[in-house]
Parts: structure tokens; sequence; C-alpha cells
């Protein structure tokens, strides 16, 4: 259990999509001999219906960020907990309401070549989506669909169809997969670490994609990342993982200004600074002497204060404090942007 989970109390709005005390666990071994391995323990989360908002994941490799994407999605069980998608468990869906989940909860991976089939043109990633959930009533209505969505993304049509991916770079490969996210209309997309295998320059062209998708077509992003500087240009609210839950929970303003667990100020600490005089891991994320909360259990990271043998608040609790402070931080953040146009 993490030492800031706090609930998700959102007064009237209608959760989308929702995970409710959910454990993974990973069995391996003979059966004689079984090793177990804990990559989500009692993790709690709600993304609203409306309005669309912004949702980042942050944390070091093997916190469980991934095991966390693949859950959203349905591709793996929980061992212990639901996931629910408009009040439906994942895994009771009928046949219908997989195949509507499937097109309203789209992905997009880290390595976009993985995704691709080097045989086929990248147009077979876009076409076969369109006509599988017939999306378009002609050949020449699905050619318009697909280059629309290119172009909201950035790219030229004409210099993307009839293209093999290997003939495309990286950049362009992704922003590929964001129109194929685009063309189903979905309603959530979870972005598994999407900018980390293209260059620095391409990375604000991506997310300037993503952030185009949320203004514009009221579609809402989950953005999993281990790097806080992205994470915190795109997110609205913003979860910190270690070792498979969450220590740290709130506005992405609030969070990484004003960071409250120490991991998360280690995580903060650990990013470089534009200055030749300070040295880069010179200072130690500082402890936190006290929390204004209630607590009854130790926390797993050895730098915070409540480890051992002091207390946290339950992970069927996330997001209390961060219902309360959102809609202030949510004012604070408008005025900044009113200001700066």
């Amino acid at each position: 259990m993490g030492c800031l989970s706090f609930v998700w109390e959102w007064g009237d709005m209608k959760a989308l999509l929702q995970a409710q005390n959910v454990k993974k666990v990973f069995t391996s071994g003979s059966l004689l001999e079984k090793n177990e391995t804990l990559a989500l323990e009692d993790l709690s989360l709600f993304i609203q219906e409306s309005p669309p908002t912004v949702t980042g994941v942050a944390g070091e490799s093997g916190s469980g960020k991934t095991t966390l994407a693949r859950l959203l999605l349905g591709f793996i069980a929980p061992s212990e907990g639901k996931v629910l998608y408009r009040g439906r468990e994942l895994q009771k869906m009928s046949r219908y309401e997989r195949l509507e989940f499937r097109r309203e909860v789209q992905a997009i991976f880290q390595d976009p070549f993985e995704v691709y089939n080097p045989f086929y043109k990248v147009d077979h990633m876009l076409t076969t989506p369109v006509a599988k959930y017939h999306l378009a009533s002609s050949r020449s209505e699905s050619r318009k669909m697909i280059e629309e969505a290119l172009e909201v993304i950035g790219l030229q049509s004409e210099e993307t169809i009839g293209r093999y991916p290997h003939q495309l770079s990286g950049g362009q490969r992704q922003r590929v997969m964001v129109a194929r996210a685009l063309l189903m209309k979905p309603r959530i997309i979870l972005a598994d670490e999407p900018v980390s295998m293209v260059d620095a320059s391409l990375r604000a062209t991506i997310l300037k994609s993503l952030l185009k998708l949320k203004q514009e077509f009221d579609i809402s992003l989950f953005y999993i990342s281990h790097d806080l500087t992205t994470t915190y240009q795109i997110s609205d609210d913003i979860l910190i993982l270690y070792q498979g839950s969450v220590v740290e929970v709130g506005d992405v303003e609030l969070v990484i200004k004003k960071p409250q667990h120490p991991y998360t100020q280690l995580l903060i600490a650990s990013i470089p600074q534009p200055d030749p005089n300070q040295k880069w891991g010179q200072d130690s994320a500082p402890q936190v002497k006290q929390l204004s909360i209630k607590v009854n259990h130790g926390c797993k990271s050895v730098r915070c204060f409540l480890y051992k043998d002091a207390s946290v608040i339950p992970g069927n609790t996330i997001g209390k404090i961060m219902a309360q402070k959102r809609k202030g931080a949510i004012t604070r953040r408008k005025r900044l942007q009113e200001s700066a146009r």
C-alpha cells in the first residue's frame, strides 16, 4: 500500500474507466516450486466520462506501469479486484460489449515498429480497423477518413500512404499509430511510453498531437511514462507508482511542485538541472516529517518516514485529497494559460 493513496470522489460524475482494489500477481516456476511476483497491489483509479482529462502515471522501471495499462486494456485479468468500463466488469462483458470496449479504448505502445507487420504497407494498419468496425460505407469514404486523421496529427497522406514501415521515421510511425487510434473515435487512449523511443525533437510534436485529441475530439488520455518532464507537460492529474503501489496522487501542479512523499521528491531531484555549479545527484531526497492525514500501514519505500513500522492510508481510498484540491488547481492553471496568451 502507498503512503499517499486517496479516494477518487467526483460527486455526480460518471466513471468511464475504473479500477477497484486491483492486485496482480505473476506466477512462474514448476508445480512443485512456484515463484510469485507482485506487480500491483490494492490499486484503485477513476477516469471520469466528462470532461476529458489527461491522467499521467509515472514511476521507475518495474513499478507496475505497463502491468496497469494491460489490466485497463483487458489484455490480462487481475488476481484480485475489478476493472470496469461504463460500469461493466471487463471479464464479464458480452461479445458485443467487448467489441465496443475495444473500439472506445485504444492503445499507443512504446515501440511503434513492433506494432507493424513489415510485409504490409502502413495502409494496412489504417484500413483494417475501418473495415472491421464498418466505420466507412465505401472505399473512397475510408480513404477520406484516413487522410483526415493523418492531417490532424501532422502527416501528409501522400508521404505516408503506400509506404512500408521501414520507409518511415520513428516519429512518423508513432504518429500513424495516433492516427489509427483517432480513426476509431475512442473515448480513452492509453499511451504507454509513446515518446520514449523517438528523438527529443519529435517528442513535442507527438505530445502536441495527443493534446489535440483531448482538446478537439474530447478524448481522455491515460499517459504512462518514466519521464516526469513530459508527464508534467501533458497531464492534468498524476499518479506516482512505486513497487506496484500508489505513493502519491493529485493535480500535476501540486504533486510536481510540492511533492509530499520522499519517493516523489527523489524522482524530481533526479532530473538534471542546467546549472554547472550543481552536481547531479548531490542531494538526496528530503525526508517528510509529518502528514496531516490518518494512517494505518507501513510504506514500501526505505526513504519514507513511514517505512516498516509507521502507517499509511488504505489503497481503496485513492484520490480524496486530489478531488478536494483539483478544482482550485484547474482554475489557477486556466488563469496562467490566459495570461500567457
